[in-house]
């Protein structure tokens, strides 16, 4: 039978809460309980409240800039990141993990939690690059390299948006990889290349170009490549509705735009 929803959101909080990536308060003054009180609003500016983004691990460095910007713009309001595989986010919202704003990778993952949201809006567009040590040592050069049986690859895994975007670029080009892991995100794809336990791997182009003094990215043609698209909605067991649906407004506003854009994320 069921658990309750009361206490299938009790445990999914408590998973949730060790993934939870706070940002201090911008402009001073607290969230405060209700979003939808009109007087906490201020003239012509979102209303305050304490909101819980999920989003795509590929966007922790550019959702943190975003995140201190909007507080700033929006006093009174805070901004508090899961960031986590698009597939582990989906996994929290099916639990009722209290959150507001969820943002993927790509739009099946969106799609499997359809009846939990509002209407999602593609933000931002990526693309897959090869990352390797810093000065390439291996050489790689190419897609078809990493079908090198000697070479260490590593994937996200095939239910990680990273992974799926791989391997329908890896399946076209009919170039078999045996990966020595396969991660759970695309950042654990790219931490593994930096510790040195992998030669390659493929990540997005914006990870790669977060530690450009670690990895060395090799690009991937456009014919070759895979386009991802990320979308974000609001959850409709959100407790800040008209603040969440704000957000989501200004991550496709000039400001928000900018952000992404200056993070090396493509126009949606």
């Amino acid at each position: 039978m069921p658990q309750p929803l009361a206490r299938r959101r009790a445990a999914a909080a408590v998973l949730t809460a060790a993934l939870l990536v706070p940002l201090a308060a911008c402009g001073g003054g607290g969230g405060t309980d209700d979003g939808t009180d009109a007087a906490s609003k201020g003239a012509g500016s979102a209303p305050k409240a304490e909101l819980t983004v999920l989003a795509a691990a590929s966007l922790t460095d550019a959702f943190r800039v975003a995140g201190a910007a909007y507080e700033k713009s929006h006093p009174g309001t805070r901004i508090t990141f899961s960031f986590a595989g698009s597939q582990e986010l989906v996994s929290q919202v099916r639990q009722g993990a209290p959150a507001d704003v969820l943002v993927t990778a790509d739009t099946r993952s969106m799609d499997g939690v359809k009846g939990e949201t509002g209407t999602p809006a593609v933000i931002a567009k990526n693309r897959l690059v090869i990352v390797t040590g810093e000065g390439n040592p291996k050489k790689v050069d190419a897609l078809d390299d990493l079908g090198d049986p000697k070479l260490k690859v590593v994937l996200a895994a095939p239910e990680v948006p990273a992974g799926k975007y791989s391997e329908k670029i890896l399946d076209a080009r009919k170039i078999t990889v045996k990966p020595v892991s396969q991660e759970p995100s695309v950042r654990a794809v790219l931490s593994k290349v930096e510790l040195g336990e992998a030669d390659a791997g493929l990540v997005y182009r914006t990870d790669a170009a977060s530690t450009p003094d670690k990895v060395d990215a090799v690009t991937i043609p456009d014919a070759q490549n895979a386009i991802a698209e990320y979308p974000a909605a609001t959850l409709k067991d959100s407790r800040h509705a008209e603040a969440a649906a704000a957000f989501v407004s200004w991550l496709s506003g000039p400001e928000g735009q900018k952000i992404l854009r200056d993070a090396g994320f493509q126009k949606p």
